[in-house]
């Protein structure tokens, strides 16, 4: 297919055209409904200011909605000659309407296609996110509340420290959610900006309407500085890395405390044994290999920031083709962060928690701190309190009762606050998803 630029029928070498659109249009597929649309809320603006006629904008949304429809029917296939996915649209506006179609780039470049396309996509994805995260939320709560009064070491530099509660796990990664839910929505509301008319960055001397293409495409507001919507490039697939490798952050934790648990050593936890895989010389090994790839997936997801600053942060403004990048970077790894979520979704329901660990010899030392409250509560001073019980452990005396538990500030043991935490995420997700 000849390119859109071409202003004469000399071909492009063909090492330099597969080097330059590399695996572009592998990842244009997933952009292919996004141009479609920018592009009928383009010609609707066009035919408003008087740019084109009003018969000819009908002409071009209709093909357009026939492109449109193929795609959604997924009969829709990419050219493998087109340079990208905006020259395909362009090329099939052309064959069916002729010189009509020609005019549909006009008022706009590639690069606030690309732009457009991109932001339009990152929003759809940070829905998907959203949805996912939302099910692993409700999963978290579920299972802390279910197994709220089931005890649980507690570890500080993986030594025994004090008492925790399956309920209290599961509820600390269901907050740390919320926390994760409220960076990606701080990077929607960056995303959510119409880039469609700062054309190759610089604006367009055709009478346009920015206000229009943002209402039609559902965008919160624009970019109003078209030097700066150029700048976004890069920009907001970094953002949108940092958000994901919080998240990831999150998955990644809980993944390793999962492997640990299901440890022998440990034995904390366990899962029925198709959700584990064997050994080759080993019968009686269960590896938690869903866990450890969960694990180094999210590793490799919080390393997406640095891949991004490395490749944006030495340019000067203005577009350049090191922004084609970013789709390979990018693309995968929402695709990688998407099938970790999904896993646990399933997975994780089916986890089997033991009772009674804490009855265990070896615990007894979780409630030191416990022994040394009731001292105080008793009148004694911490500092002494704490000597005094530092003292019975030392002349191996040390002696607590599991059943003198007795939590109650909120976010401890005995209080939860599950209800508050699932109405702050619940608010949070709204607001994503509206």
């Amino acid at each position: 297919m000849k390119k859109i630029w071409q202003k004469d029928d000399l071909a492009t070498n063909i090492q330099v055209n597969q080097f330059t659109v590399g695996k572009d249009l592998d990842f244009d597929e997933r952009l292919a409904k996004y141009d479609v649309k920018g592009s009928m809320a383009h010609c609707k603006m066009l035919a408003e200011v008087g740019i084109i006629s009003n018969e000819e904008s009908k002409k071009m949304l209709f093909v357009l909605g026939e492109i449109l429809k193929d795609i959604e029917e997924e009969t829709f296939e990419m050219d493998r000659t087109a340079e990208d996915i905006h020259s395909q649209i362009e090329s099939i506006l052309i064959d069916k309407l002729g010189d009509t179609g020609k005019k549909i780039h006009t008022a706009r470049s590639r690069n606030d296609q690309v732009l457009l396309d991109i932001k339009l996509y990152l929003l759809d994805e940070i829905r998907e996110i959203t949805t996912l995260v939302d099910e692993f939320f409700q999963i978290l709560i579920k299972l802390a509340e279910q197994h709220k009064d089931i005890l649980l070491p507690g570890y500080t530099h993986l030594q025994i420290a004090m008492p925790s509660s399956f309920g209290l796990w599961f509820g600390a990664y269901a907050e740390a959610l919320l926390d994760d839910l409220e960076m990606l929505f701080s990077v929607k509301n960056m995303i959510n900006k119409n880039p469609l008319g700062s054309a190759a960055g610089y604006g367009s001397s055709f009478p346009i309407n920015r206000e229009s293409t943002t209402y039609n495409l559902g965008f919160q507001s624009m970019n109003y500085n078209s030097v700066y919507a150029q700048m976004t490039r890069g920009k907001s697939e970094k953002m949108l890395s940092m958000a994901m490798a919080t998240l990831a952050g999150t998955l990644g934790k809980l993944a390793y405390d999962v492997c640990l648990y299901l440890s022998q050593n440990f034995d904390f936890i366990s899962f029925p044994k198709e959700f584990t895989t064997g050994s080759s010389i080993m019968p009686h090994k269960k590896n938690p290999d869903i866990f450890e790839l969960v694990r180094a997936r999210c590793n490799r997801i919080q390393a997406l920031p640095n891949e991004f600053i490395l490749l944006t942060n030495n340019l000067p403004s203005g577009y350049h083709r090191d922004m084609q990048l970013t789709k390979e970077i990018l693309f995968p790894a929402i695709d990688s962060l998407k099938e970790c979520l999904e896993i646990l979704n399933y997975t994780l329901p089916h986890i089997q928690v033991r009772e009674g660990i804490l009855e265990d010899e070896k615990y007894k030392y979780l409630f030191s701190v416990e022994k040394i409250n009731d001292e105080v509560k008793s009148g004694s001073s911490f500092r002494d309190a704490y000597v005094k019980v530092g003292q019975q452990i030392e002349n191996k005396v040390f002696d607590f009762e599991i059943e003198n538990l007795n939590h109650t500030h909120q976010g401890s043991i005995g209080n939860l606050c599950l209800d508050k935490i699932e109405y702050q995420f619940n608010k949070l997700k709204n607001k994503l998803l509206g």
